[in-house]
């Protein structure tokens, strides 16, 4: 068997600066972060759906895609857990490490040149997830690629840094 390994990447720059913008300059409308979550739970959804009608045995017995959300009070924790298609450790980095395939460097501009910071439409820029540290001290990705049942978690705290290592499904 072989041993777990947990990696310690950076983020590239651009994803930085997005970080520090979302989580101090636009912190007054906080309850967007759920809002781009469950969108990006319902698009894994849609892709998997999508997907499957050219692939036959990617839904396996799981025909209903859905969306689930928990909240702990207690433990100050809340889960937004969709069955969609998942990421795959390469595509949890290209896509929540760096801006490959992410509007981040235009997102900055556009919110430079806006007089009143609104990021009501900041979904349209690719980068909502990132709104999720307007609430968190901590965030967490784990993900099962559909097409070959890895799961890695993909974890940071928003700063400079994040960790990727293999995990079993929660």
């Amino acid at each position: 068997m072989a041993e777990k390994t947990k990696e310690n990447l950076t983020f590239q720059a651009e994803v930085s600066k997005l970080l520090d913008l979302v989580a101090n300059s636009l912190y007054s409308e906080r309850e967007i972060f759920l809002r781009e979550l469950i969108s990006n739970s319902a698009d894994a959804c849609e892709k998997l759906r999508y997907q499957s009608l050219s692939k036959k045995n990617l839904l396996k017995d799981e025909k209903d895609l859905k969306i689930n959300i928990r909240v702990s009070k207690k433990k100050k924790v809340i889960e937004i857990e969709d069955n969609g298609i998942g990421m795959s450790k390469n595509e949890l980095i290209d896509n929540l490490g760096t801006i490959a395939r992410s509007g981040t460097s235009k997102f900055i501009e556009a919110m430079k040149n806006k007089k009143n910071n609104d990021i009501s439409a900041i979904g349209q820029f690719g980068v909502g997830f990132y709104s999720s540290y307007m609430v968190a001290d901590n965030v967490e990705v784990l993900s099962k690629d559909a097409e070959n049942e890895e799961t890695n978690l993909w974890s940071s705290n928003g700063k400079e840094n994040y960790t990727i290592e293999e995990a079993k499904k929660r």
